[in-house]
C-alpha cells in the first residue's frame, strides 16, 4: 500500500468516525456540515436530496423516527489529493411500529472532496 493510499484510508476512517459521532448524538446540523454545498444524498427511497439544508432535514426525520447507534466500517478507500471515495458496511438501529428495536444495515458509497484545510466533505452519498 502506498503512503497516499494509507493516508486516504486513515482520512476516510476519521471522517466516518466523525459522521457516526454526529449521527449518534442525533445532530442533524452537524451531519449536514459534513457535506459540500452542492452535495447529493441518494437514500434507498429513490429521492435525490440536494445540499446541506435538505440533508439536515432528511436526517432530522430519521432521528425523529428513532434511528440510533450508527456505525460505518470501511470496506475500501481510494482516490487522490482532491477526490476521495470510500465504501462501507453501515449499521444502525431503528424502531418498529410498536417501538421495539429493529437493526438495519447495508452498504454505503461516499465520494468526498478534500477541503483546503485537508479535511474531507461529502460530495455524494448513497446507501442501501
Amino acid at each position: 500500500m502506498t503512503a497516499l493510499a494509507s493516508s486516504i484510508k486513515h482520512d476516510i476512517a476519521a471522517a466516518y468516525a466523525a459522521w457516526d459521532s454526529a449521527f449518534n448524538k442525533a445532530d442533524a446540523r452537524a451531519i449536514a456540515a459534513t457535506y459540500v454545498p452542492d452535495a447529493k444524498l441518494l437514500p434507498p427511497t429513490h429521492q435525490v436530496i440536494s445540499g446541506p439544508t435538505e440533508i439536515e432535514s432528511f436526517f432530522a426525520g430519521l432521528f425523529s423516527s428513532g434511528f440510533t447507534d450508527h456505525r460505518l466500517v470501511v470496506i475500501d478507500a481510494g482516490g487522490d489529493e482532491k477526490i476521495v471515495y470510500g465504501t462501507a458496511h453501515w449499521s444502525a438501529n431503528g424502531k418498529t411500529a410498536d417501538g421495539a428495536r429493529q437493526p438495519a444495515g447495508g452498504i454505503a458509497t461516499h465520494v468526498f472532496e478534500r477541503q483546503e484545510d485537508g479535511s474531507l466533505k461529502l460530495k455524494l452519498h448513497t446507501f442501501n
